[in-house]
């Protein structure tokens, strides 16, 4: 590594960081159970609760144990670029690069909390596979229901729609790629899983209330 930041990966090092003065003024995660308490104690600290991990000049902070590899992950590519950082999470079977913006409490985990192991299965292919056919006669045939019947399972069992929780992965999953990759919408909204640029902006202003253009800028601002 070509600079030495000062980062620790444990959801409790942003404590450690902002007790010997190196958050003030400086933007800062920890796990999300920690965020107000980190607050309270480092008012000065601007505190960002839904990001996995944070960068501000040489201070690198993450918000838990599996989100510090993301962290180390980000200063490879930072150092050594993409290339290298991408191999580097093959070796490890990662299943993707995530960004700092990233939210701690993913849509799929809250989905999976309360459901069936055949529903839990289905998440997890639907998380993976962004760019196939979500709609809910496709999902409804590989959980082997009627469509009908699949879709009250899908909301009793995820508190969720499916249509719904299809464009909170769709937008996720292209917030990343808006903060990790130069690309134009045009790129981003089919390798989302989106029909086109116009639906990435609807579902953004309605899950962010801002275009993504807004985000994008507001983000790498912060």
């Amino acid at each position: 590594m070509n600079r030495k930041p000062y980062f620790l990966m444990k959801k409790s090092a942003a404590f450690v960081l902002a007790a010997a003065g190196l958050l003030d003024g400086r933007a800062a995660t920890t796990h999300w159970r920690s965020c107000d308490l980190l607050q309270t104690l480092s008012p000065r600290t601007r505190v960002r609760r839904d990001c996995i991990y944070v960068n501000d000049g040489p201070v690198w902070t993450s918000a838990g144990v599996t989100t510090g590899l993301d962290l180390a992950l980000a200063l490879i590519e930072a150092d050594l670029g993409r290339r290298t950082a991408v191999e580097v999470a093959r070796n490890l079977a990662l299943f993707m690069l995530r960004g700092g913006a990233q939210p701690q409490l993913s849509a799929a985990l809250h989905a999976q909390a309360d459901a069936s192991s055949r529903m839990r299965e289905l998440v997890a292919g639907m998380a993976a596979h962004l760019t196939q056919d979500l709609s809910v006669e496709a999902l409804a045939e590989r959980a082997c229901m009627s469509p009908r019947h699949f879709a009250r399972a899908f909301a009793a069992q995820t508190r969720t729609t499916p249509a719904r929780f299809v464009e909170h992965m769709w937008v996720a999953h292209a917030a990343g790629l808006l903060l990790q990759t130069g690309w134009t919408q045009d790129k981003v909204a089919p390798r989302s899983g989106f029909s086109s640029v116009d639906a990435l902006q609807r579902a953004f202003r309605r899950q962010w209330g801002m275009s993504a253009d807004d985000y994008r800028s507001r983000q790498r601002q912060e």
